[in-house]
């Protein structure tokens, strides 16, 4: 089963997101990575999209608005709400209070640490993609 739409890479690191975008290409997937260094720009992106979105990646840590923030904002969004996008958060530290507000106050999928070496972060985003390839769920356009 393989899902061919974008992976929405929500990162203000850009050395960071060469790293996902290799370690995308090098486990096989040809999805394109559409990365966005602004909650902002991600947002706008998604409501204007056509495109049926794979996954949203974001970081807690961001400027202007907290990976956090956009993910209420999509929540309380009818239209992005309904589009039921798999949404997990990939940073580079985590506490427990930032997990307790997501899982508590928001809808997401997962909340990952990012891993301490590249073998790490290849092992941690190929476990991510390969469930959500065989996951079905209300943004999956097979049925």
């Amino acid at each position: 089963m393989y899902r061919s739409g974008p992976i929405v890479l929500v990162e203000d690191d850009a050395d960071d997101k060469e790293v996902f975008e290799d370690i995308v290409k090098e486990l096989g997937y040809e999805n394109p990575v559409v990365w966005f260094d602004t909650t902002l720009k991600a947002y706008d992106y998604l409501k204007l999209t056509k495109d049926t979105v794979f996954i949203i990646f974001s970081d807690i840590n961001m400027p202007y608005e907290s990976g956090l923030e956009f993910k209420c904002r999509i929540d309380s969004d009818d239209h992005l709400r309904k589009k039921s996008i798999p949404f997990v958060f990939y940073s580079t530290t985590v506490n427990q209070k930032a997990v307790n507000e997501a899982y508590i106050k928001m809808t997401i999928q997962g909340f990952f640490q990012k891993g301490d070496d590249y073998k790490e972060m290849k092992e941690l985003i190929s476990i991510i993609l390969k469930y959500w390839t065989y996951c079905h769920h209300p943004n999956t356009s097979e049925y």
